[in-house]
């Protein structure tokens, strides 16, 4: 059970924070994108990539577009390169039951995983969410918004038509307590963004603006 004790977006550096108490498979030659094995993730990049995190973040959050702003493309590069997967866990917190916002595009990222997406598209996908993203309470972007950016980003056609047609793909209070409860095991505060290091087994400081490249460069068995 969640509890809000604090909720606030203090910046870029900071992050949008709640805080509380208390691997799939891709195909082909390329990098695919698919909905984790727990239904609460999409993981893209090969699952025996060397290097392996789970990234936490919120639609809504500025920092979390910050995130996608300064290492969105060297996400992309490594996925491709094979050398990095990503599960991308969304929360929904900053809904607040004002708006679907998150929501709304936490589904469309869900929807558009699948066996026509491939990893970079859908990175270049979440880059063109956050990239695009409007001011905390607004209604959000679309269907067809969502569906249009999905499209220029190489999302599949068939995943794309479910993002238009406003396809339900997961409960969202569900999504956003699983999660919260994931990343609740590993720190205190449940502050987005937040990665998490699967072969290491240890939170990332993402303030260090060398992380990735770190991260990348750490031997791994």
């Amino acid at each position: 059970m969640l509890a809000v004790l604090a909720l606030g977006v203090a910046g870029s550096t900071t992050g949008c924070t709640r805080l509380v108490d208390g691997t799939a498979q891709a195909n082909g030659s390329k990098p695919g994108s698919e909905i984790s094995h727990d239904g609460w993730g999409v993981q893209i990049g090969f699952p025996d990539a060397p290097a392996r995190i789970e990234l936490f973040t919120e639609p809504q959050c500025p920092a979390c577009a910050h995130l996608q702003h300064e290492f969105g493309d060297a996400i992309a590069s490594a996925v491709g390169q094979g050398r990095l997967a990503v599960t991308y866990r969304p929360l929904t917190f900053l809904d607040q039951g004002i708006t679907e916002y998150s929501a709304n595009v936490a589904n469309a990222m869900f929807l558009a995983a699948g066996p026509n997406t491939t990893g970079t598209a859908f990175q270049a996908f979440v880059q063109d969410l956050w990239g695009n993203q409007q001011s905390e309470g607004s209604p959000g972007p679309s269907d067809d918004a969502l569906a249009a950016m999905a499209a220029e980003s190489g999302v599949g056609a068939e995943e794309t038509d479910k993002i238009a047609a406003g396809a339900q793909a997961v409960d969202s209070e569900q999504l956003n307590e699983a999660n919260a409860d994931l990343l609740g095991e590993t720190q205190y505060e449940v502050s987005t963004p937040a990665v998490y290091d699967l072969v290491g087994e240890e939170v990332v400081d993402t303030s260090d603006p060398d992380w990735l490249a770190k991260l990348l460069a750490t031997p791994r068995s």
